[in-house]
């Protein structure tokens, strides 16, 4: 008899989750946080410049 939770389906349906689990970071979370972090600072910096005024020389 094999041990509880190493039987080939169970090890196969946990390596198709991880699979699934690493895309979906990598083709859903990193773009949604790279744009979210791009957006915050893009507008940090209009709220900033609409009060401090444009930059001067």
């Amino acid at each position: 008899m094999s041990a509880v939770g190493h039987d080939k389906g169970t090890h196969l349906r946990r390596r198709r989750m991880e699979v699934f689990a690493f895309f979906l970071l990598v083709a859903v979370l990193m773009p949604a946080l790279a744009v979210a972090t791009v957006g915050s600072y893009g507008l940090t910096v209009w709220i900033y410049q609409s009060i401090a005024g444009p930059p001067t020389k």
